[in-house]
Order: structure tokens, then sequence, then C-alpha cells
């Protein structure tokens, strides 16, 4: 009788978990904007601009019915700092501070002129190769971070 009710309720248990429609908000294609160009600053961060570019490929693509078109321009800087050393004088834990200063433009009038700045702290690995692929991970973690705060940023703008 208890393998019965056990089966039954993860039964159910599935059947709630299917039924849901969960969406998440900046993943829908059909925003009322489109983004017309989005540049980046020759002397920024590749990897960071790379990201936030294929973040921003989905609703790049701008269609005769959406009304508002945005340029953005984009200029990314990564810095890595030491927070802590051990005896030896050798480092126990980075930061890692990934910023953007973007600018959006509409009809070639800045509307808005934001920055933002995302860090993590770490600790080192003394695998440096660990450390290397630890590092990406975080980048492209704040860069993904960075991309969503410009694309709420301008979702708000449209929707004023």
């Amino acid at each position: 009788m208890n393998k019965f009710i056990i089966k039954v309720i993860f039964i159910l248990h599935i059947c709630s978990l299917l039924s849901c429609s969960y969406t998440p908000i900046f993943s829908e294609k059909n925003y009322n904007f489109g983004i017309e160009k989005i540049s980046f600053d020759k002397n920024g961060e590749k990897d960071i601009n790379r990201i936030i570019k294929n973040r921003f490929n989905l609703i790049q693509q701008v269609n005769d019915k959406q009304e508002t078109k945005y340029s953005i321009s984009v200029k990314t800087t990564k810095e890595r700092e030491i927070i802590s050393k051990d005896s030896k004088g050798d480092p126990v834990k980075f930061e890692l501070i990934v910023s953007a200063i973007y600018t959006v433009l509409k009809n070639n009038e800045i509307i808005l002129d934001r920055n933002i700045e995302r860090k993590h702290i770490y600790d080192n690995n003394s695998d440096k190769f660990k450390l290397e692929q630890n590092e990406k991970i975080i980048i492209e973690n704040l860069s993904r971070n960075i991309s969503d705060v410009i694309l709420a940023s301008i979702v708000t703008l449209d929707d004023n």
C-alpha cells in the first residue's frame, strides 16, 4: 500500500512540474523594439564584447513592425586585483571586476548613458589551468549579467 501511495504522489508531482508554464523574462523574442546596431569600443575586452553581442543577437533583427529602433554603444573593461596575500606574499584571493559603459541611442540622440560594474571574489589555485578556466566562467557569468541589465534598461525605456 505504501509503494502505491509513493507512486501516486510521485506521478502527481511530475505532472504538476510539467504543467508549469515557466518562461524566463528575457527569453521571449517578441519585443516592441529592435536593435539596429550594437558597437563596441575597439580597446574593450574582446571576450566580454563577444558574450554581450551573442546575447543581443536574438533581438538584433529589426522588423518593419517594430516602431522603436535603438543603437547601442558599449565600452568594456576587466580588472583583476589581489585582495589578500599569504605570509610569503603569494596571492590567496583575487577580485575580478567587469565593467561596461553603455549608451543607448534613438534616432542618433542619446537617451540613456550608464555605467555597470560587477565584481566577484575567488580563491587562487595552484593549478594555473584551473585558475584560468575558473576566471573564464566568472567573466562569462558577469558578462551575461551585464547584458541582462542593459536589456532590462532598454525594456523599461520602451515601456515609458
